[in-house]
């Protein structure tokens, strides 16, 4: 088991089947895509916030890395989302990531009871940890504070960091501050210290690698990962402007709209499928009138993909 390979990460959206449940072979074939040359990304993560993860029944989430096994994604490519307010919970859903290999899972703190200690949230990863009982495990610290309403401070990470090690591998920061981003690679040294901030933020990838950052994981690199993975790959100068010019311009337009109903009309579109429009309640689809202004602003981008629409 080897730890998750840096670089552009979707925040994967999920497919709902008919009946509300999730559709996981469906999700595993999109997985597929986003890490293939036309996806553009270097790794997935599925049943995070994007993913709808908290909306997904324990027991889809529980199977989807069975399914993803015996599929042969790599290992190393792969982040599953397995926080959950009860500790048996995230466990149970780490053990299951752990059991199917795939050893790397992002893990939101317990997001029901606000402003909890720090030593109360040290104990919840604790708990993790000794229950899982096995040093290959990598655990991507998820700081949310804006959704979790549980922030995650810089002493309680490199306190976590301290205490077990490369099993605590990283955090996503989805404050959507950069300065926030950059406090938790001073704290814990980044990637110079094999510590892995990721940014949920493509427009700040290179402003973040130059400080160490590891990459982002992103919910807008669902439809622009190939744009990340293009200003990741640029070297420095006046084409990498341009290419980071196109990825903010991108991030700003899809900001405008819900982000995952957004980014599951846009799926919907490229793939001819409908049924990615479903959303799990409470969580609404795109109205008619916000579809159209999507569509024009993707023409507006110069996405090939998306035409305007004649009326």
């Amino acid at each position: 088991m080897t730890k998750a390979v840096r670089g552009i990460y979707a925040a994967a959206v999920s497919p709902f089947s008919a009946d509300g449940s999730l559709n996981a072979r469906k999700l595993l074939s999109y997985c597929q895509y986003l890490i293939s040359p036309e996806g553009g990304c270097d790794g997935v993560a599925p049943a995070g916030t994007t993913g709808e993860g908290t909306s997904i029944a324990i027991a889809d989430r529980l199977a989807l890395p069975g399914i993803f096994a015996d599929a042969g994604v790599e290992r190393n490519r792969v982040i599953f989302g397995t926080g959950a307010p009860a500790s048996s919970d995230c466990v149970s859903l780490t053990r299951a990531a752990m059991e199917a290999g795939f050893n790397n899972v992002l893990v939101l703190p317990p997001y029901y009871y606000k402003n909890p200690s720090d030593e109360g949230l040290f104990s919840y990863y604790a708990n993790l940890v000794e229950k899982i009982g096995n040093s290959d495990l990598r655990i991507f610290l998820y700081h949310f504070p804006q959704m979790s309403m549980v922030p995650l401070s810089t002493s309680l990470v490199t306190r976590l960091r301290s205490t077990f090690g490369s099993i605590i591998a990283g955090l996503k920061d989805s404050s959507g501050d950069f300065e926030q981003s950059r406090a938790f690679v001073e704290a814990t040294g980044g990637v110079s210290e094999g510590f892995d901030v990721l940014p949920s933020s493509e427009a700040m990838l290179w402003d973040g690698l130059d400080i160490g950052t590891a990459g982002i994981i992103s919910g807008s690199t669902n439809a622009f990962g190939a744009k990340a993975q293009a200003a990741l790959k640029t070297t420095e100068g006046p084409e990498r402007d341009a290419a980071m010019d196109s990825v903010r311009k991108a991030r700003a337009m899809v900001s405008k709209y819900p982000l995952m109903s957004a980014m599951k009309t846009i799926e919907a579109w490229r793939s001819g499928d409908n049924g990615w429009l479903r959303m799990a309640p409470p969580l609404d689809s795109l109205s008619t009138d916000q579809q159209t202004h999507l569509r024009a602003d993707l023409a507006a981008l110069g996405d090939a993909r998306f035409p305007a629409v004649a009326n």
